[in-house]
This record gives structure tokens, sequence and C-alpha cells, in this order.
């Protein structure tokens, strides 16, 4: 991440924070609707809970950005709970496309391809480190094998 991409992270990030609630729901409504196969992971969840915890965990993300060394494991426990609770790589790619969408949509005409390019990047990479973690969980000799090479 580039020091303006992580400024335009922040600064999406602000104007999304008073629509939050809204903005969580439009994701949660989009992403059901692109991929059938993420509903039945959230049946029986408290929806509202759910929401509060993906918007308390993108601000963690967003003020975890200068220090990733810190922001690292984090995310990484989150890809381990992820795979314990059914997550495929797939659904990871239908998260990103309901994010970005969930963005432009909230965000308007302050939505610019500069804001999709950084966001697009950031969840890039905390989906590939969550991925990693995921199948380093479920296979524990992949740890091995990509610390061997």
């Amino acid at each position: 991440m580039t020091p303006v991409q992580t400024a335009l992270l922040r600064e999406t990030w602000e104007q999304v924070i008073p629509i939050g609630d809204a903005a969580a729901t439009i994701f949660y409504d989009r992403l059901f609707e692109i991929d059938e196969t993420a509903k039945p992971l959230f049946a029986g969840v408290d929806m509202a809970e759910q929401r509060r915890k993906l918007l308390k965990t993108l601000n963690g993300v967003i003020e975890g950005l200068n220090d990733l060394e810190a922001l690292i494991p984090a995310i990484q426990d989150l890809g381990r709970r992820h795979a314990a609770v059914g997550v495929t790589d797939a659904q990871y790619d239908s998260v990103g496309a309901a994010l970005l969408w969930t963005l432009e949509k909230g965000l308007g005409d302050r939505w610019s391809t500069e804001a999709q390019v950084a966001w697009a990047r950031a969840y890039g990479l905390i989906a590939d480190t969550m991925r990693e973690a995921a199948k380093e969980a479920s296979d524990p000799g992949a740890k091995a094998d990509r610390l061997a090479n």
C-alpha cells in the first residue's frame, strides 16, 4: 500500500462511518444476492451483531494500516476462524465484490477509481492473508512447505 492509498482508505472510511449500519446491511444483502453459498453460513446468526462485527473489523484494519506487523496476526486469526465455519476461497471473492460494490453505492460521487484501486488492493492483501491462514489451519503441513520454499 502506498501512503496515498492508505490516506485514501482512511478518508473514504471516515465517510462510511456515519452510514455504517446501513452500509453493512447493503453489504450483506449484496453478498447474499451474488453468492447463494454464503447465506447458510449466517443461519441463526444475529445479523445486527454481525453488522457490528463487520464494521469493527473494518475499522480495526483501517486503524492498523500503519502497523501491519501488529495487524497481520489478527487477520490470520480471522482467517482461521472463517475456515472453522466453512468459508471457501470463492467466498472471499464474493465478499470482495460485495464490499467494493457497497462502498461505491454508499459513497456515491465521493467514490473514485483511485479509491476503488486502494480498497481492492487492501482487501486483496487481507483476503490473501486470511486464505493462507485458513489453509495452514486445515493443513498443518502447508505452513512447513511454505517456510521451506
